[in-house]
């Protein structure tokens, strides 16, 4: 071989290597920029947060398949989600270890498929859900197994499980069904930071619990006792819920149209409500903040739960707050995000989907409706604009394309939607 050839062939070999090596580290980079952590992901607008069960008919005893949750997770990703929340991981409701299948499939198929995991571990107190009085000074015997059945699908999945949040409303004492004191969380907390000191666990897992603002320490004193102090401190950060739609009813004071409104236009009382429904949601959120900094603690505060209902016959309908419809739900959802985007707050929005088997025996119950979707693939009025982008094209739910509610009139929507009451009427009640 001549010496000329023999130098271009090395030169050839040199840069088919050199080629070689640089997809590698192309790949390499890839890799490493989608491992991302929980305190990378939550607060960063590019991963938007939502509550997520793919239940769909009016029992938790018919589990949505594999097949049906990636449908789903195809629908959410499309949106722009890429952090779910999930809320048990009991024996009988493998929901959320199926959710993680699923996610770990997609992955599989598509490397480009990107979607992590707030998974919840269900805490109750001893009788719960049972026909015995509950004993909220004394946990159930369950709260163990579901502790380590979290930690194994966390170790399981620690490419997609980002987050353990322990409990869900379990401390705040209108929830009479089954809520615990704070100190078990706390140990359940404890119990998880321990084992990922120990290697038990990974390292950049994050672990919280998952309750209303004023389990937090941002409502009535009564809550402020030294186990949540504690536990303030031994969460990474805190997971907070505000729910303006269900304070409506509870606590209408902010609802209520101001008399100096009077002789606005109604769409104007509409969208002014919807302000204060904010600013109130902001309101909770820092008095959350206030208390934490008064126990000299600086944590990331998230929002775990907020969401609008759009369909009631209860206390929040024509005879109630007339708080719900799908227009008030999207000047909800799109202000929320508008400002918890703005502002590094994740927002696991509840929810994706509708759920029947939340009321199962009222199927116009507010519980049922807080999706952004219905059960039968029509995506409400919050995402319309989504439709109209195009982003669901190809993608279906039970084998119906994404389609608008109302068959996308806004007119024919409008005829739903009801002023809320004045304060007049709400001080009258």
């Amino acid at each position: 071989m001549k010496k000329g050839v023999v130098m271009i062939f090395v030169l050839s070999l040199v840069f088919m290597m050199s080629c070689s090596e640089k997809k590698k580290d192309e790949k390499s980079s890839t890799q490493i920029k989608k491992e991302v952590t929980a305190k990378e992901i939550l607060g960063n607008p590019e991963y938007l947060a939502i509550s997520y069960g793919g239940y769909r008919e009016r029992s938790r005893d018919s589990q949505p398949t594999i097949p049906e949750l990636k449908e789903d997770l195809r629908i959410l990703s499309a949106m722009g989600v890429k952090l779910l929340r999930t809320y048990n991981v009991q024996p009988k409701l493998p929901h959320a270890s199926n959710v993680l299948k699923a996610i770990s499939e997609l992955k599989a198929e598509d490397e480009n498929f990107e979607m992590y995991v707030m998974l919840g571990a269900w805490i109750d107190c001893l009788n719960a859900w049972t026909d015995k009085e509950p004993d909220h000074s004394v946990e159930s015997p369950n709260n163990a197994g579901e502790i380590e059945r979290a930690a194994i699908l966390a170790n399981t999945y620690p490419d997609i499980v980002k987050i353990i949040a322990v409990g869900n409303e379990a401390m705040v004492k209108w929830a009479t069904s089954y809520y615990v004191q704070p100190e078990v969380i706390l140990k359940w907390v404890n119990h998880l930071q321990e084992m990922k000191k120990e290697g038990k666990l990974p390292k950049d897992l994050w672990i919280t619990s998952s309750d209303d603002f004023s389990s937090w320490g941002g409502g009535s004193d009564e809550y402020h006792v030294e186990d949540l102090e504690n536990l303030v401190k031994a969460v990474d950060f805190i997971s907070m819920h505000t729910y303006p739609y269900h304070n409506s009813h509870y606590n209408p004071a902010f609802w209520g149209v101001p008399t100096a409104h009077k002789s606005m236009p109604d769409s104007t009382k509409i969208e002014m409500a919807m302000e204060r429904a904010l600013k109130f949601a902001q309101k909770q959120y820092d008095s959350v903040t206030n208390y934490m900094k008064s126990l000299g603690v600086n944590k990331p505060i998230h929002i775990g739960e907020t969401g609008w209902a759009t369909i009631s016959n209860g206390q929040y309908g024509n005879n109630g707050s007339r708080a719900t419809d799908e227009y008030k739900q999207g000047l909800y959802y799109k202000s929320m995000r508008r400002w918890t985007n703005g502002s590094g707050i994740s927002c696991f929005y509840f929810e994706a989907f509708n759920e029947k088997w939340k009321d199962a025996h009222n199927a116009k119950g507010s519980e049922n409706h807080f999706g952004l979707f219905t059960i039968d693939a029509k995506a409400k009025y919050p995402i319309w604009d989504l439709v109209d982008q195009g982003i669901f094209e190809g993608l279906t739910r039970g084998g119906k394309t994404i389609t608008k509610t109302y068959n996308g009139d806004k007119a024919l929507l409008l005829e739903d939607v009801l002023v809320p009451p004045s304060e007049e009427e709400i001080m009258a009640r």
